[in-house]
């Protein structure tokens, strides 16, 4: 069992990473807000208690079952201990049923984060980011209010990379993050 950790700001492309990655190994993809957007359309906003639950759910059946393994997006707050905290316990959940865990950070600029919060692939998957107007809005607050993107160093995991795909597809990328773990 494996678990990937596909990590970084918003709009970076952990998403269709996680896709390609897919494509290419045994993994299944559950990013993030494939548990966001369900409970956004029944609540009609963003409930993080309910969100949390379903989490927990899909990680404990997913950890105890048969599959290769799960590659799972998150923006992680770098300043939030609560991140910290957050991932921690998810690679715990994991880790009791021998998984081995994997850590990739992506990493671009604003300008290419705004570019790619419009795109088809996103705004398909991501019902809630079709505001593009309060989307863009949130993604120049969140880089504000919180350090989505790692300090050297930082990181000690001893299964990470930091990955800048702003010039790399996702395709691409995919392909490193597949050849640099032999998944």
């Amino acid at each position: 069992m494996k678990l990937v950790f596909l990590i970084g700001n918003s709009s970076v492309g952990k998403m269709t990473v996680g896709q390609e990655l897919m494509k290419i190994t045994d993994l299944r993809l559950f990013h993030n807000h494939m548990s966001i957007e369900p409970v956004i359309e029944v609540f009609g906003y963003f409930h993080s208690k309910i969100i949390s639950e379903i989490r927990e759910i899909i990680f404990e059946e997913f950890a105890q079952s048969e599959n290769y393994g799960l590659i799972f997006t998150y923006m992680w707050a770098f300043d939030q201990k609560s991140n910290w905290d957050y991932v921690e316990h998810v690679t715990e959940i994991f880790k009791n049923n021998g998984a081995e865990i994997y850590y990739i950070e992506l990493v671009t600029t604003q300008e290419i984060r705004l570019q790619r919060n419009v795109t088809e692939n996103r705004l398909k998957n991501k019902v809630s980011k079709q505001d593009i107007k309060a989307s863009s809005q949130r993604l120049i607050n969140d880089d504000k209010t919180y350090r989505c993107v790692s300090n050297d160093g930082e990181i000690q995991f001893e299964n990470y990379i930091k990955i800048d795909n702003s010039a790399i597809s996702a395709k691409d990328t995919a392909k490193i993050i597949k050849d640099y773990f032999h998944l």
